[in-house]
């Protein structure tokens, strides 16, 4: 017996000696790069660490990894930019949503997830295969550029279906739209920091070349001449800040009026988010990023006052949380305006001066308008637009493609949603996608109608609203808008939430009742 007491003893002396000995090589390690200056090894192994954390926890609890997951998506851009634009980084994402999708299906086969089928699954499953084929087209310089497309189109699609699957009830619905304004106010009062700072804010003292003039774009106003930064926050380029923060304001707006109706405290975050997301957009310098967040807001809050549940009484809650989103950000905007006063007339001056039709340097007509068109008639002057040129010849992220095979790129590239699936998949390609888009958009808008009268409805017509700005109107005016992972990730997220929602509110209408959940 005190023999295999003293094996006991010795077997903790060693595990304690190794774990001693391994600290002092790590921290002389850590020390070594320091003195070397060598910090980027050092933010590598911290990523790194930081990386294997969140994989370990979406293997063991999916549902709590998929929110560092959301983290991580959002702020991956930060982390690349301070090391160098490495693309090791970059498939990071895509490596835990894999693991969370294997989770997923994991969690499928011992009955602890549900499954849905998504009645646009036929229409979108025919362009899948169209782009698929398309991989295999003789024009196209490499299969890689393909693979990319297939990659950038359809990779983050299963994401509806971890959606679906995290949803099981309201407090699960509470904690997601919580936890996005949260995001959305930090990203968003990040970027008007650095909007009014400058460029040095949240920038490395030297941008990587592939990215230094994304991380440095100014703008001049025509008339008066002002320059101002067009500030990009945690992401990369100014234009991906743009296109978040048009998310937000359709996500933050629908939150409001959920937490309103639920009587939640969730409220005060999604009104704080929408004074910051004022402020935000009118610094981004970004005039789709303007208009498409105010014409979100006229058209829900139109929308919001016919599906607002008067029946019950609580209508008059929706008219007022249309009401206070718009006060605070009108006292956001306010504070801009008297605070920094520069920052403020720069941006508003070159909004006034290119968007006015009493401008003369009025721009809007030939944005909206003019140069689509005259980009899409490109698509059609090229030699192969009957059969494209193959997938993701023209997709976001192709110069990448082209540094690995150390050849240029493909000279395909076209300015316009439909022009851009010409150019790629030939004449087929954009009627597949206005099929499977109008088929996506139809159903997602069934299931809103049915959520008319009840809680759920503000929330819902949020993700039907953005599910039809982001496959039309954005990708109308460039594909890359569809193509960008966040805006692409957070659709098929906020599809399979909708889709969860009936069951939700069937569930909370009968517990009102005192009737049987079926089966």
């Amino acid at each position: 017996m005190r023999f295999v007491q003293l094996s006991e003893r010795n077997k903790q002396r060693v595990i304690t000696l190794s774990v001693w000995l391994l600290g002092i090589w790590i921290a002389w390690i850590v020390a070594h790069w320091v003195a070397n200056e060598q910090t980027n090894l050092l933010l590598l192994t911290a990523v790194g660490c930081i990386l294997a954390v969140v994989a370990l926890t979406i293997l063991r609890n999916w549902r709590a990894g998929f929110y560092l997951f959301v983290i991580w998506l959002m702020f991956e851009d930060l982390i690349r930019k301070y090391l160098g634009n490495n693309m090791a980084i970059f498939f990071a994402k895509d490596c835990l949503a894999g693991l969370s999708y294997i989770s997923l299906l994991l969690a499928i086969r011992r009955k602890q997830a549900k499954v849905f089928r998504p009645p646009f699954l036929l229409a979108l499953s025919l362009f899948f295969w169209l782009a698929v084929l398309q991989v295999l087209n003789p024009y196209s310089p490499s299969p890689f550029y393909g693979l990319l497309g297939l990659k950038v189109d359809f990779y983050y699609v299963p994401l509806m279906f971890l959606a679906y699957a995290l949803i099981r009830g309201e407090r699960d619905l509470h904690r997601f739209l919580l936890v996005f304004m949260i995001l959305a106010v930090v990203i968003s009062g990040l970027g008007i920091i650095q909007g009014i700072v400058g460029p040095q804010f949240l920038n490395p003292p030297t941008l990587q070349l592939d990215i230094r003039e994304l991380g440095s774009l100014e703008k001049m106003t025509p008339l008066t001449n002002q320059v101002f930064f067009l500030p990009c926050s945690v992401f990369v380029s100014n234009g991906r800040f743009g296109l978040f923060l048009i998310l937000a304001v359709i996500v933050g707006l629908g939150a409001a009026g959920y937490f309103v109706l639920s009587s939640s405290k969730g409220w005060r975050i999604a009104y704080l988010g929408m004074a910051a997301l004022a402020i935000a957009i009118v610094l981004s310098g970004s005039r789709g990023t303007l208009l498409f967040s105010l014409i979100s807001v006229m058209a829900m809050s139109a929308a919001f006052l016919w599906g607002a549940p008067w029946k019950w009484g609580r209508g008059r809650r929706l008219v007022k949380a249309i009401r206070r989103s718009l006060i605070f950000a009108g006292l956001g905007l306010s504070a801009l305006m008297l605070i920094f006063p520069a920052a403020a007339s720069s941006r508003l001056g070159f909004y006034s001066q290119t968007l006015f039709p009493s401008s003369s340097a009025y721009e809007l007509g030939a944005r909206s308008w003019t140069y689509p068109m005259a980009e899409l008639a490109k698509a059609f002057s090229g030699r192969h637009w009957i059969v494209g040129n193959g997938t993701g010849t023209d997709t976001l992220g192709a110069q990448y493609v082209s540094q690995f095979l150390k050849e240029p790129m493909p000279n395909v590239a076209v300015e316009e949603g439909f022009g851009q699936l010409i150019a790629e998949m030939g004449i087929l390609a954009p009627l597949l996608w206005i099929l499977w888009a109008g088929v996506t958009v139809s159903a997602c808008w069934k299931i809103t109608r049915s959520l008319k009268g009840t809680r759920f409805f503000p929330i819902a017509l949020a993700i039907v609203w953005y599910v039809f700005l982001l496959l039309f109107a954005m990708s109308y005016m460039v594909l890359d808008a569809y193509q960008n992972y966040v805006n692409n990730a957070f659709l098929w997220l906020l599809i399979g939430i909708l889709f969860r929602l009936p069951e939700i509110s069937q569930e909370q209408r009968l517990s009102l009742t005192g009737a049987s959940v079926p089966n």
